[in-house]
């Protein structure tokens, strides 16, 4: 852990004991492993033939080439896993920095982009994942429960007391925007193969949806401390 005492950073404020450690944000692989694991999402089979998970359409036309998209269980593989073309990298991998692998790499470049963001908003990964989240969150009766079993499974540790006052309020007030407005929900219901019963209350699998998503995108989830 990079979270230390003062009393442990008096006596050793250069780390020469190796009593810390560092405090990263995580891979690419990484974060998509932990959204579909945490989710439930995660195919857990060990060895087989690559993947072809969600992307882009039209990316592998620079090449003449198509490409299929898996479906099933084989989305939901792990990050190594993921069919990887040199000339055009998957782009969920990509943005957060994995190599192109076209020469041997010592050590990944770390950046941080707008477009990480972006990928973590807008993937269908992710977006599904959240959804997963948003579905079981409706086996909760208190709505604080529900976001902090959530919070435990993206982040690993236990929800503060303001984190989950903003949260809750963030999840009323988008289950009364799409109560309101049902077509505003579509986004966060059909992205990927993961499908809501017609029973579930789609309004509020979507509101679920927005708070597991903020969850994700969060420091919390995205920074190993």
């Amino acid at each position: 852990s990079s979270i230390t005492s003062n009393d442990l950073y008096i006596i050793d404020k250069e780390n020469r004991l190796l009593a810390r450690g560092p405090s990263k944000r995580l891979s690419g692989e990484m974060l998509r492993d932990n959204a579909l694991a945490s989710s439930g999402l995660l195919n857990k089979k060990i060895g087989g033939q690559s993947v072809k998970p969600y992307q882009p359409d039209g990316l592998w036309r620079v090449n003449n080439a198509s490409y299929r998209q898996d479906s099933g269980e084989k989305l939901y593989r792990r990050s190594m896993y993921t069919l990887w073309k040199r000339s055009v990298p998957h782009p969920t991998l990509a943005t957060f920095d994995t190599p192109s692998r076209s020469v041997c790499t010592i050590r990944r470049q770390e950046t941080n982009t707008p477009l990480q963001a972006l990928v973590l908003l807008n993937d269908p990964t992710y977006i599904e994942a959240a959804r997963v989240f948003g579905k079981s969150m409706l086996n909760f009766e208190n709505t604080k429960d529900a976001i902090s079993k959530v919070f435990r499974q993206l982040t690993g540790r236990k929800i503060k007391t303001e984190e989950l006052e903003f949260l809750a309020q963030l999840q009323q007030e988008e289950y009364k925007k799409f109560s309101e407005n049902p077509k505003k929900s579509k986004g966060w219901l059909n992205s990927g193969e993961f499908r809501i019963s017609d029973k579930d209350n789609a309004a509020l699998v979507a509101a679920n949806a927005v708070v597991a998503s903020t969850i994700m995108n969060s420091d919390a989830t995205i920074t190993k401390r």
